[in-house]
C-alpha cells in the first residue's frame, strides 16, 4: 500500500510539472517582442521601440502618423486584454468573455447604447484624426497578431481576442466616463427620494454643500451648517424605524485626483511645475502605460515633438505629461453633468400615444456559455428612461456621455502646444469627461479651467434641480439641453503663482450655479495642498512631491481630541467602557496615517461610526416611508453638520434611538470594537491596541483574473501585500485598491529634473521583465526620473 501511496503522489507531482510548464509556455507565447528588427505593414519610413528597465518606450518615429502606429503596436502586445476590457466595459459586452456573472453589470451600462451612438457619430469623434486612429488600429492589429500565441488571459476564458477597430478607441474613452462620473446619477435619484420624505429644514440640512474645510479657487469657504431649531425640525416627533441594523454609508473614502502647480515667480530659475496624481482603482497592470513619443512635426516648435508622460492604451494620446513646451494635468472635475427629467405616462408598457417621443431599442447581450439575452431600452428625447413611477411617469437621464461632441480627440492637439495661452486655445475644442486642466509652460506661467462638455442649460433648467420638469400639469420648462467646450471657466496667471484642485469645489458665485455640484468631496484634502503651497516661497520638484506624500492626518485631529475629551469626561461615571477603551488605545497621536498607527485606525473608524449613526437619525422619517428600498445618499459634506451637532448637542436632532449624545459617542465606540470582534473589558485596549492602520490598509492590487485562480496562482497575478500609508483626507490617498494611478512632477524644458511614480508596472503579462515594474518605488514614495532611463532593449520597425 505504501508503494502504492508513493506511486501515486509522484504522478500527482508529475502532473502538477506538466501543469506548470504548460502554463508556463503558453505564457511565454504572449511575451511582446523587445529585440531585433521587424516590418510593420502602413509605416512610412524606418522607426524603432527603445525600453528602458521599467520597460518604458521611447518611440522615434518619422512623423506622427507613424509614432501612432508605433504605439499602437505596442499597446497591442503589451495591454491588449485590458484595452478590450475598457471598450467592452463602456458597451455593456463583458458577458461574452465571462458569462452570466457579468450580465447584471452589463445591462446597467448597456442602457445607455454606446457602441450604438459611437458607431453613429465616429465621425465626431474621429474629426480630422481618422487617419491616426487608423494608423493606431492598424497598430494594434499588428501587435496582437504579432504575438506566438493570443494573450493569456484568452487561454484561460477560451476566448478570442477580435481586431481593434477605430469606434473601439471611442469606446475606451467613454468607459472614462463610466470610471469618473455617475452614469445612473444615482446620488441625484437617491437625494430626490429623500427630499419627499423629510421636512424641508431637514433635508436643506442633510444637503448642506460645504464645512469650514473649503478651499475653493473662487471666493469663500462656505462653513458649517446652522442648525435648524426645534420649531423648524424635531426629531423626537418624526418617526423613527425600530432599532435594528443602521444603513451604511456609501460615503467617507473619499475618491478622486490632485493637480497643483506654482509660477516661475516661485522657484529659482524662474521655471513653472506641475504636480499630478490621478486617483483611480488600482490594478496590475496599471492603467496607464509611459511612453515617450519623438517625430517631426510641421506644426510643433523646431519642427519636431518630444513628448513624455502617461498613455491609455486603447487611444493614440498622451493624456498628462510634458512636451518640453507645457506640462499638463488633471483631476475629475465633480460638476454635474446629468440631469432627470420626469416624462408623463412613460412607465411600464407606455406607447408613443402616451409617452412623447417614445422610442423602443431592443440590445443583443451575448453570453459566453449561454443563451443571449435580450434588453429593452425605452428613450425619449430627453434620454433614456430608467425609473418608472407610481403615478404612470418616469424618469429620464440626460448625460453628457449621451450627446454628440461629447468625445473627440483634441487632447492629442494638446501635443503641438509651446505656451499657457497656446494650450487655452486648444482646450475650447477638447471633449472628454469634464477635468480641471492645469498647465503650465516653460516662460513660467501657470493656469486652471475645465475642460470638457459642459451643458448648456435653458429655460427653467438649473444644475440645482434634482428633478427636471417635475409638473406634468404644465408643459416642459426645461427642455433638452445641449453641450459645448469652448466657454468655461478658468484662472489664468494666478497673482499668488499658485493653483491647486483636489475634487473639491473650485467655484464659487454664478460659476458655481451653472457647473453644480456633482459630489465633489470635503475641502480638507485641497486645503492641506493649498496650504503647504503657501507654506513656502520657493519650491523644487522634490517640494512638490513632499505633498503629494503628505500623510498627515490633520482633519482628523480635532475628532482625536473630541475622543480624549469625552473619554476623560466621563470617565469617572464607568458608563462608557467602549469609549474609554478606544481613547486608550488611541492616546498617543502620530498625527499621520502611517502603517504602525494604532490611533489613526481608531479615531478614523470612530468617527465612521459617528457618522453612521447621526446620518441614520436625520434620514429617518425618510428610512420609514421608503421602507426596505431606502438608500443612504451619497453626502459627502456631511461634516459640515456632524460638527456642529457634536459641539451644540441639540436635544432635538439627536437620533430618536439615542438617549443623550453621550450614549450616541459611546454606542460608536463600541461599533467600533464590535468590528474587530472585540468586547469591551480589561483587556479590551490591550487587544484594541494590536489593529494597526497597516493592517487594515494593506495593498490589494491584482490583475482583473487573479480573483478566478487558485490562492497559490492568485499571489502570482498581484503585487505584493504592502501596508500602505495614507488615506482619504489628506493628499497622499491610499486604499487596498484605490490611490494615485500615476504620480507626476514636472517643469516643461526641465524634464530631466522630473520625477514619477506608476503602480502595477508596464506589462500584463507575469513573466515579463516588466511586469510590476517601478511598483516597489511607487510604494515607498522614493523619488524615479520622469524621463524613461537607459535603454535594454530596441526593436526596429521596417516598412513592410
Amino acid at each position: 500500500m505504501a508503494k502504492w501511496i508513493k506511486r501515486g503522489l509522484l504522478a500527482l507531482l508529475c502532473l502538477f510539472a506538466i501543469g506548470g510548464l504548460t502554463a508556463w509556455w503558453l505564457l511565454r507565447g504572449s511575451l511582446p517582442r523587445l529585440e531585433g528588427e521587424l516590418a510593420l505593414p502602413g509605416l512610412s519610413a524606418p522607426a524603432t521601440i527603445q525600453r528602458d528597465a521599467l520597460g518604458v518606450i521611447t518611440v522615434d518615429a518619422a512623423n506622427e502618423a507613424d509614432a501612432m502606429r508605433a504605439l499602437g503596436y505596442v499597446h497591442g502586445q503589451e495591454r491588449y486584454f485590458e484595452m478590450d476590457l475598457l471598450r467592452r466595459t463602456a458597451a455593456g459586452e463583458l458577458s461574452a468573455l465571462f458569462g452570466e456573472r457579468a450580465l447584471d453589470y452589463d445591462r446597467q451600462h448597456r442602457v445607455h447604447r454606446l457602441r450604438s451612438r459611437v458607431q453613429a457619430q465616429v465621425a465626431s469623434f474621429a474629426q480630422d484624426k481618422t487617419a491616426l486612429l487608423q494608423a493606431y488600429a492598424d497598430g494594434v492589429n499588428a501587435g496582437l497578431n504579432g504575438l506566438s500565441r493570443k494573450p493569456w488571459p484568452y487561454l484561460l476564458l477560451r476566448s478570442e481576442p477580435e481586431p481593434w477597430t477605430v469606434p473601439d478607441s471611442a469606446l475606451v474613452g467613454y468607459a472614462m466616463y463610466f470610471d469618473l462620473q455617475d452614469a445612473s446619477n444615482a446620488r441625484e435619484y437617491a437625494q430626490w427620494r429623500l427630499s419627499s420624505q423629510l421636512p424641508a429644514p431637514l433635508y436643506r440640512l442633510l444637503a448642506h454643500q460645504g464645512s469650514s474645510w473649503d478651499a475653493p479657487l473662487f471666493g469663500a469657504p462656505v462653513g458649517d451648517a446652522a442648525l435648524p431649531s426645534a420649531e423648524e425640525v424635531d426629531l423626537r416627533k418624526l418617526p423613527s424605524p425600530p432599532p435594528g441594523p443602521l444603513a451604511p454609508l456609501p460615503f467617507l473614502d473619499e475618491i478622486g485626483s490632485n493637480n497643483f502647480a506654482v509660477a516661475g515667480s516661485l522657484t529659482a530659475d524662474r521655471r513653472a511645475i506641475v504636480a499630478d496624481d490621478m486617483h483611480l482603482g488600482l490594478r496590475a497592470p496599471n492603467i496607464w502605460f509611459r511612453a515617450r513619443l519623438r517625430y517631426a512635426d510641421a506644426r510643433a516648435a523646431g519642427g519636431r515633438i518630444d513628448a513624455n508622460g502617461f498613455t491609455l492604451p486603447g487611444l493614440p494620446a498622451i493624456v498628462v505629461g510634458s512636451n518640453t513646451h507645457i506640462a499638463w494635468a488633471f483631476t475629475n472635475s465633480y460638476g454635474d453633468w446629468a440631469d432627470w427629467s420626469l416624462q408623463p405616462g412613460c412607465a411600464g408598457e407606455a406607447t408613443a400615444q402616451t409617452c412623447a417621443g417614445l422610442t423602443v431599442h431592443k440590445e443583443t447581450i451575448a453570453v459566453k456559455d449561454g443563451a443571449p439575452q435580450t434588453l429593452v431600452v425605452r428613450e425619449t428625447a430627453w434620454g433614456p428612461l430608467l425609473h418608472d413611477n407610481a403615478d404612470g411617469s418616469a424618469l429620464a437621464l440626460r448625460w453628457s456621455a449621451h450627446l454628440p461632441g461629447s468625445l473627440n480627440m483634441g487632447l492629442s492637439d494638446l501635443l503641438h502646444a509651446q505656451s499657457v495661452d497656446d494650450a487655452m486655445v486648444i482646450a475650447r475644442k477638447v471633449a472628454m469627461p469634464v477635468q480641471n486642466l492645469v498647465v503650465g509652460d516653460s516662460k513660467g506661467k501657470i493656469a486652471w479651467r475645465l475642460l470638457g462638455p459642459l451643458p448648456e442649460r435653458e429655460g427653467d433648467c438649473s444644475a440645482a434641480a434634482l428633478v427636471e420638469n417635475q409638473n406634468i400639469a404644465q408643459p416642459p420648462a426645461c427642455p433638452p439641453w445641449t453641450i459645448q467646450t469652448a466657454d468655461a471657466p478658468s484662472l489664468i496667471a494666478p497673482p499668488s503663482g499658485r493653483l491647486w484642485t483636489a475634487n473639491a469645489r473650485t467655484l464659487d458665485g454664478l460659476d458655481l450655479e451653472r457647473i453644480g455640484d456633482g459630489d465633489y468631496v470635503l475641502g480638507a484634502r485641497a486645503g492641506q495642498i493649498r496650504d503647504g503651497l503657501f507654506a513656502k516661497q520657493r519650491f523644487t520638484e522634490r517640494d512638490l512631491l513632499a505633498i503629494q506624500l503628505d500623510d498627515r492626518s490633520l482633519f482628523l485631529q480635532r475628532w482625536w481630541k473630541l475622543l480624549q475629551d469625552e473619554a476623560a469626561r466621563v470617565s469617572k461615571s464607568g458608563q462608557s467602557p467602549a469609549l474609554s477603551a478606544l481613547a486608550e488605545a488611541s492616546k498617543r497621536w502620530e498625527g499621520r496615517a502611517e502603517p504602525g498607527s494604532v490611533s489613526y485606525r481608531m479615531v478614523r473608524n470612530w468617527r465612521r461610526a459617528v457618522f453612521t449613526r447621526i446620518a441614520n437619525g436625520l434620514t429617518a422619517p425618510a428610512q420609514v416611508a421608503i421602507g426596505p428600498q431606502f438608500e443612504m445618499p451619497d453626502l459627502k459634506q456631511l461634516e459640515g453638520v456632524v460638527w456642529p451637532l457634536l459641539t451644540q448637542r441639540p436635544a432635538h436632532l439627536l437620533p430618536r434611538n439615542e438617549q443623550t449624545w453621550d450614549s450616541l459617542l459611546e454606542h460608536a465606540a463600541l461599533d467600533v470594537l464590535t468590528d474587530l470582534n472585540i468586547a469591551p473589558g480589561p483587556d479590551a485596549v490591550a487587544k484594541l491596541s494590536r489593529h494597526r492602520w497597516g493592517e487594515h490598509n494593506t495593498a490589494a492590487i491584482c490583475h482583473p483574473l487573479a480573483s478566478a485562480l487558485p490562492g497559490f496562482a492568485k499571489s502570482a497575478l498581484c503585487m505584493p501585500p504592502d501596508e500602505l500609508a495614507g488615506d482619504a483626507a489628506m493628499p497622499r490617498v491610499q486604499r487596498p485598491g484605490f490611490g494615485a494611478s500615476e504620480r507626476m512632477v514636472v517643469s516643461p524644458g526641465h524634464e530631466a529634473d522630473g520625477i514619477i511614480h506608476m503602480p502595477g508596472g508596464q506589462s500584463g503579462n507575469p513573466l515579463s521583465p516588466f511586469w510590476g515594474a517601478g511598483h516597489e518605488d511607487w510604494v515607498h514614495g522614493r523619488p524615479t526620473p520622469f524621463l524613461p532611463g537607459a535603454t535594454r532593449y530596441t526593436l526596429k520597425l521596417t516598412p513592410q
